[in-house]
């Protein structure tokens, strides 16, 4: 019998409903639908949980095999909440090119300096360099709370904004001659890039 089938059998002899189980263990009702439909498996913690919830031996609920889907099933997660947390982190590290004097400002000035002292561009564009660095930081942000709260779906979509958020970001800089913006934006791309590939 496999561990979908045993799940339903040991909280239906109990009478209870998904959502208590759910409730009992602290995990959602979805995800013990997933369990019991069988399109996933439990975490090792929820493991066991479940072993002592029903006093039956991990073995008794699943077998070798299962076991070893579940922990490779843990593994991919939580090496996606890390990928996500540190994609997020370098997100938000790129508020330092609203105070950290970086931005050329033209031929007539060798001194770089910070954006709000940029003077050598024209508004709309230093509004347009201010809203994608705001995006970029808030969308950083976004993703290491989806990833503290495990939101596998959210973050993932957050780390392709963040993504497209950083190309837009060095396209823009490099575009409009600012050399040492584009060059901390590719960096901390490439380092995004890096992580996002390792997790492949």
């Amino acid at each position: 019998m496999e561990f979908c089938e045993k799940l339903q059998e040991l909280r239906r002899a109990q009478s209870l409903t998904q959502e208590e189980l759910a409730r009992a263990l602290y995990v959602s009702r979805t995800a013990v639908s997933k369990w019991e439909s069988g399109r996933g498996y439990p975490s090792i913690n929820s493991l066991k949980e479940l072993s002592q919830f029903f006093s039956v031996s991990i073995d008794e609920l699943v077998c070798p095999d299962e076991l070893v889907a579940a922990a490779d099933e843990d593994k991919r997660e939580l090496a996606g909440r890390y990928r996500s947390l540190i994609c997020g982190v370098l997100d938000v590290l790129l508020v330092v090119l609203l105070f950290v004097p970086v931005f050329g400002n033209g031929a007539d000035s060798d001194a770089a300096v910070a954006l709000a002292d940029l003077t050598s561009i024209s508004p709309w564009l230093k509004a347009v360099f201010a809203v994608l660095i705001c995006a970029t930081v808030l969308e950083g942000a976004l993703e290491l709370i989806a990833a503290n709260l495990d939101k596998t779906a959210w973050a993932k979509g957050l780390l392709a904004a963040g993504m497209i958020l950083s190309i837009a970001g060095v396209a823009v800089f490099i575009a409009s001659r600012q050399p040492y913006a584009g060059i901390v934006c590719f960096a901390l791309l490439v380092a995004k890039g890096f992580f996002i590939s390792q997790g492949k």
